[in-house]
């Protein structure tokens, strides 16, 4: 674990490209996959609507840092961090909302998304207070 965030400090724009292309998949996988096949996943099509867009925000956020940032990161990763965590909160209480609809499946998804999320942010932390 040591040497990943070693890695992120040194590399802290290989940190947005993994942002960028997790915030994809999500968005892609809440808005084709789970509203697609809603019935194995229970979370009404229009929460999944917008945590996707969120999701495709942070994409772009992220793919741009990564492509166009020159100066210091560490602001910029720093708010990417923020913003996921509020994410993941929005995430629990969305699950917590709507637990009695949500399959079994869902609930490991979200979970899964959540710790995956919550990893993530935690190596992205050290970045932000590098020099």
């Amino acid at each position: 674990m040591n040497r990943l965030i070693k890695y992120f400090i040194e590399n802290q724009r290989t940190l947005f490209l993994m942002d960028g292309l997790g915030a994809l998949t999500t968005a892609f996988f809440l808005f084709l996959v789970m509203r697609e096949f809603n019935g194995y996943f229970g979370m009404p099509k229009t929460v999944l609507t917008y945590l996707s867009v969120i999701a495709f925000c942070f994409c772009m956020y992220s793919t741009l840092c990564f492509l166009f940032l020159k100066g210091p990161k560490s602001p910029f990763i720093r708010l990417i961090g923020i913003a996921n965590l509020l994410y993941c909160v929005l995430t629990i209480a969305l699950v917590i909302q709507y637990y009695p609809l949500l399959t079994g499946i869902a609930i490991l998804y979200f979970l899964n998304e959540i710790f995956i999320i919550c990893a993530l942010s935690s190596i992205g932390t050290p970045c932000s207070s590098a020099k």
